[in-house]
């Protein structure tokens, strides 16, 4: 098995640098995001996950994240972020990343606050 978590720090820096093409890069087509609690994925491929970014994030002048702690179990990557400029101060988050074939295909985002 490959180290999940090149895909997952590369996506990092590129939603640091506010780098959308090579953001998506690191997702596979079939990416969907799930928002816990709910089962049914929030944002469901590639085009709509670019979009959504394109037009929810990346134009957000203060957004960053720092990853306070990084946990790996098989294929997956557990981040715990902090996220800057998307509300008013920041926000903790869990991020799960399952990587398959050197790609992000799901993501399960746990909003702390």
């Amino acid at each position: 098995m490959t180290d999940p978590t090149g895909p997952v720090q590369r996506q990092l820096e590129a939603y640091n640098a506010h780098d959308l093409d090579r953001f998506v890069a690191e997702y596979s087509e079939d990416v969907r995001v799930f928002r816990a609690p709910s089962g049914v994925p929030a944002l469901d491929g590639k085009t709509v996950f670019a979009a959504h970014y394109a037009a929810h994030r990346f134009n957000l002048p203060d957004l960053h994240a720092d990853v306070l702690d990084r946990m790996v179990v098989g294929n997956k990557v557990i981040d715990h972020e902090r996220v800057f400029g998307v509300r008013d101060g920041s926000f903790d988050a869990v991020v799960v990343y399952e990587v398959i074939d050197g790609l992000i295909r799901n993501v399960w985002f746990f909003d702390a606050t």
